[in-house]
């Protein structure tokens, strides 16, 4: 049985189902092999001498993705990573404590454990980015010329943005928040608990912003759905999802295999609607809507903010000037090379590049090696035809021990790194292995350079 409390367990089924062993460990082969690393010769007998200064601007996914191509490239630059956390969160991995499925010490590591000899890091923030002058400026007033500059910031968690939102009440009366941290994860998930335990009324939705893992708010759906049908209390409860377009997924072919499984499970769900208040002393949330706020009662949400880029870089020249990415302050960057398009000696990867698809680990994945080869070959004074063609991927869990591996590009097409032994739209208990077991190796790998 699935544990309500302490150490989250497996569910006992999910090593019971049935599984092609063959496919299985072609699956294992080909993930540890083509997919997993690369081998690490592949730049080491061609570094690039050079005297260039480079700052990278964050020390998240991409900013240490970043930093480890690039001092393995490179032979004498100089390269400062900026940015004052000290932990680092293994934020694929926040669902799966939200879920029960793995502890909060599962995603928190340190950020000093991936950062590349030769490396220095500045445990600050970037206060202020002044392209024009080629500089970075710190909190405390430290500034940094740099010839090439990686904004790898992130993004912000716009909780504020919600009248009524209390961050300090995450897991409490109903109310669950899974992006905020893996503290609030952990709340998140015994608010669940409780409420699979009792029943009534589940909230789901998403904001209107751009959002790192768009997928995440689907699978929680799907995650409350099997805890209380594990719980025998499915019958007790009403599960509501609220998008906030018209869609389910951005990749139609993808929304349509939602909206069936949804329909199919009974989840409820309501178009074009999007969090606007919420009252947590009554349990009420009110929602936007073409027709005017409309009020949900709930017994369980799970609320997820807006999504926006950091200060620093939305009072900055970076971000696009007009257009869809603009009120949000996503950087201008060009989204076949991740450079940015006013300033060439400037890179935007991970979250904070403002481009159609791509804020998951796995489009870090390939984003930044795109970036740094066309960074390196403009030291060298070269260019390169190195493409980032939008490849992200959402490993769309839909109950617990089953998932779906969904990957696609910019033109929504699927991309399937394995055909013929895991079919994107089918549900899949090696895609659920993949999820809970498999991607953080490759994650890890990705942060030393080697995925």
């Amino acid at each position: 049985m699935i544990r309500k409390r302490g150490t989250p367990a497996l569910p006992e089924d999910v090593g019971q189902i049935p599984v092609d062993r063959r496919k299985f460990l072609m699956l294992g082969a080909a993930g540890a092999g083509a997919v997993l690393l690369r081998p690490q010769s592949a730049h080491a007998a061609a570094k690039v001498k050079t005297s260039a200064r480079i700052v990278v601007a964050g020390a998240g996914a991409a900013g240490l993705a970043a930093a480890s191509r690039l001092a393995e490239q490179l032979d004498g630059a100089r390269i400062i990573v900026i940015d004052a956390r000290k932990e680092h969160l293994y934020q694929p991995g926040f669902t799966l404590v939200a879920a029960g499925i793995k502890p909060s010490s599962y995603v928190v590591s340190t950020t000093r454990e991936y950062l590349p000899a030769g490396v220095e890091l500045v445990e600050e923030r970037v206060a202020e980015f002044d392209p024009e002058g080629n500089r970075v400026v710190t909190e405390s007033g430290k500034a940094f010329d740099y010839d090439y500059l990686v904004v790898a910031t992130g993004l912000i968690l716009d909780y504020d943005s919600i009248p009524g939102m209390d961050v300090a009440q995450i897991g409490k009366n109903g109310m669950g928040s899974i992006y905020h941290s893996p503290a609030a994860a952990a709340a998140t998930w015994e608010a669940l608990s409780n409420f699979a335990d009792r029943g009534g009324v589940g909230v789901f939705s998403r904001p209107a912003t751009e959002m790192k893992c768009a997928g995440a708010p689907l699978k929680y759906t799907f995650i409350s759905d099997d805890h209380l049908r594990r719980r025998g209390n499915r019958g007790k409860a009403e599960i509501i999802y609220n998008a906030h377009n018209k869609a389910l997924f951005s990749v139609p072919i993808v929304h349509e295999k939602v909206r069936m499984l949804f329909q199919e499970r009974g989840v409820k769900v309501n178009y074009d609607r999007v969090l606007q208040e919420i009252d947590l002393g009554r349990r009420v949330a009110t929602f936007r809507t073409p027709d005017g706020p409309v009020e949900q009662p709930y017994d369980f949400i799970n609320v997820i903010p807006p999504m926006r880029a950091p200060q620093a870089v939305r009072n900055s020249p970076l971000p696009w000037q007009e257009g869809p990415w603009a009120a949000d302050g996503w950087m201008d960057v060009d989204r076949s090379t991740m450079r940015h398009k006013r300033y060439p000696n400037v890179f935007g990867v991970g979250d904070i590049a403002g481009v159609p698809k791509g804020k998951t680990a796995a489009s870090v994945k390939w984003q930044v090696p795109v970036a740094v080869d066309h960074l390196v070959a403009s030291i060298e004074g070269k260019t390169s035809d190195s493409v980032y063609n939008g490849y992200t991927s959402c490993p769309l869990i839909t109950r617990l021990g089953r998932a779906m591996l969904i990957e696609f590009d910019y033109q929504d097409n699927l991309t399937p790194s394995f055909p013929g032994i895991v079919a994107p739209l089918e549900e899949l208990w090696v895609s659920w292995v993949m999820k809970t077991m498999a991607l953080k190796p490759t994650y890890l790998a990705m942060l030393r350079g080697r995925a």
